[in-house]
């Protein structure tokens, strides 16, 4: 069945076929992506310990900051952080995030800057892909991006629970401002997600 869409009935009954037709090309890509990513942010990155960050997020919130508000489900976000650049702030991170309704999943790749210690605050902007449409017109069944490639800016505030472990309230947006076409409704992602120093 590789190499013939299957419809929406038959997604259920099989789910493999689909999985592998439409999964290993995205899957694949995504691979590619994160380890050329990741590559070159360790080149940036100094030599030091950094850490792991996991959480849940409530996927597609309604936001005055986006268009959208039609997707469901929940976001579940793994990803790495790695040291400090140097004497500044900057901490080159990496993360993907699976959606459990088979909506938009994503990965991407960005700096982000820690200000505070026991209370803080950490902005960060990248870039992310998606598997999501990046048709140029609105869909009312799922989010048109109308770009493959999305900037991906975020916001914490965290909290430390001891010397290894923090906690974060965290807001993900991504978009891309009309830079790429003219559907730019973006997607806004709100969660919890917990850090662990290495």
């Amino acid at each position: 069945m590789a190499g013939r869409r299957l419809t929406l009935g038959t997604f259920s009954v099989k789910v493999h076929s689909v999985v592998k037709f439409e999964g290993v090309s995205l899957v694949r890509r995504l691979f590619l992506f994160l380890v050329a990513a990741s590559a070159t942010v360790s080149l940036c990155s100094p030599a030091l310990a950094g850490e792991l960050f996991g959480g849940v997020y409530v996927h597609d919130v309604k936001l005055p900051t986006d268009k959208s508000g039609i997707e469901n489900g929940a976001d579940l976000q793994l990803g790495y952080r790695f040291g400090k650049i140097g004497a500044t702030p900057l901490q080159p991170y990496i993360f993907g995030a699976l959606n459990t309704a088979g909506q938009t999943s994503y990965a991407a790749v960005g700096v982000s800057a820690k200000f505070g210690s026991s209370i803080y605050v950490r902005p960060g902007l990248g870039l992310a892909i998606h598997n999501g449409s990046t048709a140029d017109f609105f869909r009312p069944d799922k989010i048109a991006f109308g770009s493959r490639v999305l900037f991906e800016p975020e916001l914490a505030i965290g909290t430390r629970i001891n010397n290894r472990l923090s906690i974060e309230a965290s807001w993900v947006h991504m978009s891309h401002a009309q830079l790429f076409s003219q559907e730019n409704p973006g997607i806004d992602n709100l969660g919890i997600r917990l850090n662990l120093a290495l």
